[in-house]
């Protein structure tokens, strides 16, 4: 029904379901602090794990809808494009916390081990692609073992936060994962859950329709599905992530910004575990295409320069921003050019 609306109409519908995505995902960062506060389970656990896979819903929508429909381009782009555009996002982000680099002053070991998380599992896809071409039953065995290594991963960040083997330097402006009000720890988080869950359903329909709409604009311009994907779908869906970034630091939030963006990233490389079920054709790590990889190898290589900046912890740098920030940037900003003009 979508793929048929005349091209004002598709713009409109696109739109729509991406206004909803992003008032839902304000709303879901509100909640997803206070659902920290009174489960005492942590900002960038919270971030990591909850907020970052709800923001994440859309895009999971897109890029399983695009295989099942056997373009596994437009499905593998979404997601790598995705991780790209939202690590950008955090770079952004530090451009509104004036007081110093974002990646000094949100300092937390759940963010770190996500991180190097996130740089284990952008390599298994890395490491399918240059293999042989298998698959059982349709699927390739890296993906089962993406599922495994995320799971294993969650469990093990979830042990860094409780019982952490080492502590940041608290400098000045190192912000405290604290409550800012001392009775929420007391609270239910039940009702906060509800409506969180809910602001999910409303996530995963518009990301449905931007999905669609990304087909349909594929099918009826012939163009192609890594630009489509990686530049008009995969920036869609992931502002949430922009948003509930921004709405973190202005709230004071750092840890939830940070671990959000990290933790919506990691949970993002699952998008390749749906989508290869969802691709019957065989293994759609070797159905994708050379500019697909492109920004697999754009998105691991940002994520590094992400947990080099968290490791060194710079103060300030150009523009009272961190380096990393600066460098992510221009990463980006060089993938773009290659995307559209290459």
């Amino acid at each position: 029904m979508i793929a048929a609306l005349p091209l004002p109409y598709l713009i409109t519908a696109t739109l729509l379901a991406g206004a909803a995505v992003v008032f839902a995902s304000i709303r879901a960062t509100r909640l997803a602090d206070i659902i920290a506060d009174r489960t005492r389970m942590g900002e960038a656990l919270i971030g990591g794990l909850i907020l970052g896979g709800a923001t994440s819903i859309a895009g999971v929508i897109v890029s399983v809808d695009a295989a099942s429909s056997g373009d596994a381009s437009y499905a593998f782009s979404n997601a790598v494009g995705g991780i790209a555009a939202q690590t950008l996002f955090l770079a952004i982000a530090d451009l509104l916390h004036k007081r110093a680099n974002l990646e000094h002053a949100a300092a937390e070991p759940a963010n770190l081990f996500q991180t190097v998380m996130l740089i284990i599992l952008l390599s298994l896809p890395l490491a399918a692609m240059a293999g042989p071409d298998i698959a059982y039953v349709g699927i390739h065995p890296v993906s089962l073992l993406l599922f495994l290594a995320y799971l294993v991963g969650v469990r093990i960040a979830a042990e860094v936060r409780e019982r952490p083997m080492w502590q940041a330097v608290d400098t000045d402006e190192t912000r405290e994962d604290a409550p800012e009000d001392p009775e929420e720890a007391r609270r239910s988080a039940r009702k906060p859950a509800l409506i969180f869950a809910g602001l999910v359903v409303i996530m995963a329909a518009g990301g449905w329709v931007i999905g669609q709409s990304g087909q349909a604009v594929i099918s009826r311009y012939g163009l192609a599905s890594s630009l489509v994907g990686a530049l008009g779908t995969a920036v869609i869906t992931s502002l949430p992530e922009l948003v509930t970034t921004l709405v973190a630091v202005r709230r004071g939030a750092l840890q939830l910004a940070v671990g959000g963006i990290i933790g919506g990233n990691t949970f993002d490389t699952l998008f390749l575990v749906g989508a290869d079920i969802a691709y019957r054709d065989g293994s759609i790590y070797h159905a994708v295409e050379g500019n697909d990889l492109y920004w697999l190898a754009t998105g691991l290589l940002m994520t590094g320069v992400l947990l080099a900046g968290l490791i060194v912890r710079q103060r300030r740098g150009p523009g009272r921003i961190g380096v990393e920030s600066v460098l992510m940037m221009a990463i980006y900003g060089l993938a773009l050019s290659v995307e559209i003009f290459a």
